[in-house]
């Protein structure tokens, strides 16, 4: 089981590390995250777990990869939980000549000597068991899209993902 996550991830990144920009086209990112939630549904029923998000834009983009990059901080959030069951939101507000998007959840949060760490490959953490390359994937997702991702610690306990994507191209 744990052979067949290593693979997974590792075929994931290596299809993220094959973004082509110039195959983009403009992607409803309120559409992908609808599919990426009902690919997580099962999940995300047993967890308890509620998704609020709010209008979402158009970005130029790759749809599968986008739909990943969503899957995963999902997925990671609802892993991460604490004793609550999750609550995640997901907003996007105008950043400069692109969208600033956040991925904020309830969990267990990250300290802040580990916001970086957590974006490589396999990156045992404290306390951490099943380190894998889901975040790592996210970087590579958004940075292929001409983006940039972090992360930040919530004072009232959570983490919120950041990641910025350039508007639609005509």
């Amino acid at each position: 089981m744990q052979a067949e996550l290593v693979i997974d991830g590792l075929t994931d990144y290596s299809l993220a590390l094959q973004t082509d920009p110039k195959a983009f086209q403009p992607v409803p990112m309120d559409v992908i995250l609808r599919a990426a939630l009902a690919k997580l549904a099962r999940q995300l029923r047993e967890n308890g777990a509620e998704v609020a998000y709010e209008a979402l834009p158009r970005v130029s983009g790759s749809p599968d990869r986008l739909m990943l990059l969503f899957e995963l901080l999902v997925d990671n959030a609802v892993r991460n939980r604490g004793a609550d069951d999750p609550r995640i939101r997901i907003t996007a507000e105008v950043r400069g000549e692109g969208w600033l998007f956040q991925v904020r959840d309830n969990g267990v949060g990250v300290h802040s000597e580990f916001l970086e760490a957590i974006f490589r490959p396999f990156e045992r953490l404290r306390g951490k068991e099943r380190p894998g390359p889901g975040l790592a994937i996210c970087r590579v997702i958004v940075e292929r899209h001409g983006g940039t991702i972090w992360a930040e610690s919530v004072p009232d306990g959570g983490c919120a993902f950041c990641f910025t994507l350039p508007a639609e191209r005509d």
